[in-house]
C-alpha cells in the first residue's frame, strides 16, 4: 500500500476509518525526513494492514502545531484513534518494524481503561 498524504481536514477522518494509522511529519527541505522516506515506503508496502500517511509540515502548519509537532521528523502511531507513539528522529527499518509490531500488539482497551481515572 503507498502512503497517503494527510490534511487538516481528512486526519480526522483517516483516524476513524483505520485501525492502525502511522503518520510521518516531515518537509521537503529536511534531510532526514527524505532518507527516512524509503525506509517508510517500504514499510508501507509491507504492511498493507496498516494505513502509513504523511503530513507535509510545511504545507499543513496548522495541523503540524495542533500534533505539538517541534522536530521533524516525527513518527506518530495511532490505534483504535488513541495515539500510541510518538517520537522524533529517523528510524532505521529494524528499528521501525519493531514499533510497527509493538503497535499491533498494544491493546487499547486495556491502555484506556489504565489511563481513567477509577471511580469509587
Amino acid at each position: 500500500m503507498k502512503t497517503i498524504d494527510l490534511t487538516g481536514k481528512n486526519f480526522a477522518e483517516t483516524l476513524e476509518s483505520n485501525k492502525i494509522v502511522f503518520v510521518d511529519f516531515w518537509a521537503a527541505w529536511c534531510g532526514p525526513c527524505r532518507m527516512f522516506a524509503p525506509t517508510y515506503s517500504k514499510a508501507a508496502e509491507s504492511h498493507p494492514d496498516i494505513t502509513f500517511a504523511k503530513v507535509d509540515t510545511e504545507a499543513e502548519q496548522g495541523l503540524a502545531a495542533a500534533a505539538n509537532i517541534t522536530s521533524i521528523p516525527t513518527l506518530m502511531a495511532f490505534k483504535d484513534q488513541t495515539l500510541v507513539f510518538s517520537q522524533p528522529g529517523a528510524l532505521n527499518a529494524t528499528s521501525l518494524e519493531e514499533v510497527i509490531q509493538a503497535v499491533k500488539d498494544i491493546d487499547t482497551t486495556a491502555l484506556r481503561n489504565h489511563a481513567s481515572p477509577q471511580r469509587a
